[in-house]
């Protein structure tokens, strides 16, 4: 793809993540491009290649499974009348140079640009000293940087998280103070940042470092209530184990989702909800329905949750009352839905945090044995309750 384009007579150059991650002796999990081609001039050069984005102009170029992503050098020049009140640049399609473009990113260690035509690296903001130094820093002014788009608090935490880096103290300062413009953010966009918090691999560390930024209560306001008023310490428990487990699972390239982690996060200010509709009379069952239709409400209010995950995240909640029927044929009817994985999972979680009876979760555990299931593999292969039924052939008319 450089190649290519420096072959169409433009520049082209690595940047970002990838080439910090490669100085820093990591394997990368994607490569962005840099050039001074435009979004059309990118199009017309590959045909695999589509423009997206409104505010910020993007092309797509995929190879194979693989999506390359391009975006041509920024200028420092953009409209004030393509601001908000806040400061928030809501269209940024303003073109300019190479140096120009290292101004316009984000962190010094990820204005680093690698170049084929020389096999340089090239540093237009002294972001190999801070690599070296492990230090987060804003270029230009950190408020205004974050008014312009106060994402940028978040993949600060993330960054922090995921490297280790310390965060230098002028671009640390203004984030507990300016947390709340994250809520002028798309909820579809916050949605997107959450997973790369959270299912990154570090997702424990990334929780610590949202809660002491006052960043986490503007994503999870509900959950951040909960914890702040949490009368016992299993609530931050659950979180903690349901995180630190998301951190192991990706450690051991075993897949997560989205909808275990949402329910994690969501759990405590969910049973609080259904705590009070018990009282007032309803069984557990309808009571965690109820509930979950209001938090999911206020939720998505903040953070954007796709039905693909918020379906089987309410099943993973509601399943938790069916536990309870250990007697009969209910256990054998439970032990094939299909979220009873996911849900038994839930319920380890949250015996192993004091909050559901350790009594129970060990049942469960028996019982998948005593049928010839793995509980920790959820291998279902030897589960006869399986078995088909012949159906009778259907006589022809004679």
């Amino acid at each position: 793809m450089l190649y290519r384009l420096k072959k169409s007579g433009y520049q082209a150059h690595l940047v970002g993540g990838g080439v910090r991650d490669l100085l820093l002796g990591r394997e990368p999990k994607d490569f962005d491009v840099a050039t001074d081609a435009t979004p059309e001039q990118i199009k017309a050069a590959f045909g695999n290649a589509r423009i997206i984005g409104r505010r910020f102009r993007l092309v797509h170029v995929r190879f194979g499974r693989e999506v390359i992503e391009v975006a041509t050098f920024r200028s420092m020049q953009f409209q004030q009348e393509k601001q908000s009140d806040e400061g928030m640049i809501l269209r940024d399609n303003e073109f300019g140079s190479i140096e120009e473009d290292a101004m316009r990113r984000d962190f010094t260690v990820n204005a680093l640009y690698y170049n084929i035509a020389d096999f340089s690296v090239v540093d237009y903001s002294n972001g190999m000293e801070d690599l070296e130094s492990g230090l987060l820093r804003l270029l230009g002014d950190p408020e205004t940087r974050y008014r312009e788009d106060p994402v940028r608090m978040l993949r600060a935490a993330r960054f922090a998280a995921k490297l280790g880096f310390n965060i230098e103290a002028s671009t640390e300062e203004p984030i507990t103070r300016l947390a709340h413009l994250l809520g002028d953010v798309p909820s579809a966009r916050l949605y997107e940042e959450v997973l790369k918090l959270f299912i990154s691999g570090y997702a424990v560390s990334a929780f610590e470092k949202l809660r002491h930024y006052n960043l986490f209560a503007q994503l999870f306001p509900q959950t951040e209530e909960a914890l702040t008023h949490e009368e016992h310490e299993f609530p931050l428990v659950l979180v903690h184990k349901g995180l630190e487990n998301t951190d192991k699972r990706l450690a051991q390239d075993k897949p997560v989702t989205p909808a275990f982690l949402f329910a994690v996060l969501l759990w405590e200010p969910l049973r609080r909800i259904a705590r009070e509709l018990e009282a007032d009379g309803l069984p557990f069952y309808q009571a965690l329905q109820q509930a979950g239709d209001v938090v999911i409400g206020r939720q998505v209010q903040q953070v954007a949750i796709p039905r693909r995950f918020s379906t089987p995240m309410r099943e993973i909640w509601t399943l938790q009352a069916r536990f309870h029927n250990t007697k009969g044929q209910r256990p054998h009817r439970l032990l094939v839905h299909p979220r009873f994985r996911a849900a038994y999972d839930f319920l380890l979680l949250r015996a192993e945090s004091g909050e559901a009876d350790p009594e129970l979760a060990a049942w469960w555990t028996s019982f998948q044995e005593q049928q010839g299931l793995d509980p920790k593999g959820g291998s279902r292969a030897a589960d006869s309750s399986k078995r088909r039924r012949r159906r009778p052939r259907k006589r022809q008319a004679q």
